[in-house]
């Protein structure tokens, strides 16, 4: 049983995708193209309010042309739809992104299909995820590509191993058991997804050499539910009340980190984890439809 888990960090990880975005920036510049992410924010959700600060600074920080429309959230469906219809004909606009989750009086999925594909950087578009099914080149849904870099950067091997994935939404689950099927490096794993029907999954989860939590449920693996040496990969990101604390809540994965620590192989810590790892590849798919937009 292993005593010292290797610790797979994900700012570690980014750093080294932003270095090698930075070379693909230059050569971008040079031909006159600067990366260009818009983000769109509909209302005053903390957490989204966070993730797009952070996604505008370091977009601006590698030199792209980083902007962020802040809307009122009594903004109707219309006029988003007519502003994302703008952004897809603004040939400086490379990425798109409207941030989740809308105000309740406008249909996601509606705003994510009028988004232009070839722009469709977060990766939720029906195209893309056509794409990703099958197998051919598109955007990767950002959290699930990173969870991809970490295991590429670590050299953890997939190929052969059972992967359970704990949750099926279309933003982690679905597309990351799509990935780890393919027929290719990283990947020809064999997948059981597990969700909040599955009776007993531990019975499941406890067969995982690879095991991606991502049931936004704080804690919810424990050390009952791993397996001996598997690799863990924590995409949770919980807010727990702490009263010991001196903001009074902490952040927490989906995996009781100190009660599996002394039994896996290797593990994403919370926060550090899969976190940092969402924007870099957000930041990645922009730098790459910048270049699929040179004809």
């Amino acid at each position: 049983m292993p005593n010292s888990p290797l610790i797979l960090s994900g700012k570690e990880v980014s750093l080294a995708v932003k270095a090698e975005l930075k070379g693909r920036i230059e050569a971008l510049a040079g031909k006159g193209i600067k990366p260009g992410l818009t983000a769109v924010l509909v209302g005053e959700d903390p957490a989204s309010q966070v993730y797009v600060r952070s996604k505008e600074r370091q977009s601006a920080k590698l030199g792209f042309n980083s902007n962020v429309l802040r809307l009122d959230a009594s903004t109707s469906q219309d006029e988003l739809l007519k502003i994302v219809e703008g952004l897809n004909k603004d040939p400086e606009v490379h990425g798109i992104l409207v941030q989740l989750p809308l105000p309740r009086h406008i249909d996601d999925q509606l705003i994510i299909e009028t988004i232009d594909p070839e722009k469709d950087v977060d990766g939720f578009h029906p195209v893309s995820v056509g794409k990703l099914v099958l197998g051919l080149d598109g955007f990767v849904s950002c959290t699930p590509a990173g969870i991809l870099e970490i295991m590429k950067h670590y050299n953890i091997e997939t190929e052969g191993k059972h992967v359970v994935v704990v949750g099926r939404s279309n933003i982690v689950g679905k597309p990351m058991a799509n990935l780890m099927i393919q027929k290719r490096d990283l990947a020809n794993a064999t997948v059981t997804l597990v969700h909040t029907r599955t009776p007993d999954m531990g019975v499941h989860t406890r067969q995982a050499d690879i095991l991606i939590a991502a049931a936004g449920v704080p804690e919810f693996i424990g050390d009952d539910m791993v397996k001996d040496g598997a690799v863990v990969i924590d995409v949770g990101i919980n807010r727990v009340d702490d009263a010991t604390r001196e903001k009074g809540y902490r952040l927490t994965g989906d995996v009781n980190y100190e009660a599996v620590l002394g039994k896996v192989s290797a593990i994403t810590p919370v926060p550090g984890g899969v976190g940092p790892m969402t924007i870099a590849m957000l930041l990645s798919n922009t730098v790459k439809s910048a270049e699929n937009s040179i004809k």
